[in-house]
């Protein structure tokens, strides 16, 4: 393709009344275009055909891609090079996430389904003239392909001490009859021997039955899931059930927080505020013998005026309390699921502005690249979640007599 030049008798013809819409557009067009020009030439320090001994490489032709605007899409020219790539600053890549916002959007749109709100939904990403079914295909294609290497990859090389597991609901059509159903959405977090944040696996279901998560949990242990000696979640009964029977030989931490609110259903509701001043301080003991000693007292205080409340804390104590037995400087983050819920919420609010979808694939998709983008953002990052020496501390549970591990 010949250098691009700034024809303005080519413009003429769009200065009638007739094409004025046009003009716009295409002067558009054409200033991207003599930018990403000049930028290839700053960035390879050589223009066409100049022979410098500052040139870092060498043009090789043109690939198109369509830029969506206020003013439209504009059809632009970007050049490729014979080693290497460029892409200019005007093109931000799109993040792997909103690819997959705007693959299921668009999914929708084509499927039938769509409603006033995915109009604007479509409006607000700049699109003026839509999208083509290919186009779609291509993205949806794309982000698959990362998403299920992501949720398919092997854990063999890593073992997990903790393992969270939670479940968040989301709207889905169902069947041929595009009925909206509530659709589970459940998702596994682990740390691993190196202290790290790992999202594991996810899976969405009709609900969450002690089949559909015994079939994940045996799928992440298919992948190499090993080492679990702490599983963190709420008291669901399908859950606990299907941990009871995949992941035996290790310990069930039950969330504080989903206790609390479990026990609070048991007091009337002028007593909760100090049922719930009293569990809190039980959480904030230093040793886990003034733990279980607190917890006791708490339970007899209560057993007078609410007998429900002291015998749910006597069948809980072990699995709530389960976490005194690990290093103290993991407590905070083990005796709860807030750590997963963090990442529930971000699934949230990045399908917030779907409402529904149109099947469980489109599901998939964009929560598991919301997922494979927070994974990568914990990699990136660095930090660690405990120390690899405090990990090392972890004692082996069954070192631990009090302990109870599980047993199907």
């Amino acid at each position: 393709m010949p250098k691009q030049q700034f024809d303005a008798s080519s413009l003429a013809p769009l200065l009638d009344g007739s094409s004025a819409g046009e003009l716009i557009p295409e002067l558009a067009t054409r200033g991207l275009q003599q930018l990403i020009e000049l930028e290839l030439a700053a960035f390879l320090g050589a223009d066409w055909h100049e022979r410098t001994e500052e040139r870092l490489g060498h043009r090789n032709g043109y690939r198109p891609r369509t830029l969506t605007t206020q003013v439209g899409d504009l059809a632009l020219q970007i050049p490729k090079l014979r080693a290497g790539s460029f892409l200019p600053s005007i093109l931000e890549p799109r993040r792997r996430v909103d690819q997959a916002l705007y693959a299921v959007i668009m999914e929708a749109y084509i499927g039938g389904v769509s409603t006033r709100k995915v109009d604007a939904l479509v409006a607000a990403l700049g699109s003026q003239s839509g999208i083509s079914k290919s186009q779609v295909s291509r993205i949806c294609q794309e982000i698959d392909q990362q998403v299920q290497a992501f949720l398919g990859r092997s854990l063999e090389s890593n073992s997990y001490a903790y393992v969270y597991l939670d479940a968040t609901y989301l709207k889905g059509r169902l069947g041929k009859a595009q009925q909206v159903c509530s659709r589970a959405v459940v998702v596994a977090m682990g740390v691993n021997e190196d202290g790290r944040r790992e999202l594991l696996g996810l899976k969405v279901g009709d609900s969450e039955s002690e089949p559909f998560w015994a079939e994940f949990i045996a799928h992440l242990k298919e992948r190499g899931l090993s080492g679990v000696k702490l599983v963190i979640s709420d008291a669901h009964s399908g859950l606990t059930k299907a941990i009871r029977r995949q992941l035996q030989g290790s310990v069930w931490q039950r969330c504080r927080v989903h206790f609390a609110r479990n026990l609070l259903q048991c007091v009337p509701k002028a007593h909760q505020g100090m049922v719930t001043a009293a569990l809190r301080s039980v959480f904030a003991q230093e040793t886990a013998e003034e733990i279980e000693s607190r917890w006791d007292d708490l339970a007899a205080s209560l057993a007078e005026r609410f007998s429900k409340a002291t015998a749910l804390m006597h069948e809980a104590k072990e699995d709530v309390l389960a976490f005194r037995h690990f290093p103290k400087d993991h407590w905070r983050k083990i005796w709860s699921t807030n750590l997963l819920e963090r990442v529930n919420e971000e699934i949230k609010r990045r399908t917030r502005v779907v409402g529904i979808f149109s099947n469980d694939a489109s599901i998939t998709r964009l929560v598991g690249a919301v997922l494979l983008e927070q994974h990568e953002h914990w990699q990136l990052e660095g930090r660690r979640m405990f120390s690899a020496e405090s990990m090392a501390t972890i004692p082996e549970l069954g070192d631990i007599p009090s302990l109870q591990t599980l047993s199907a």
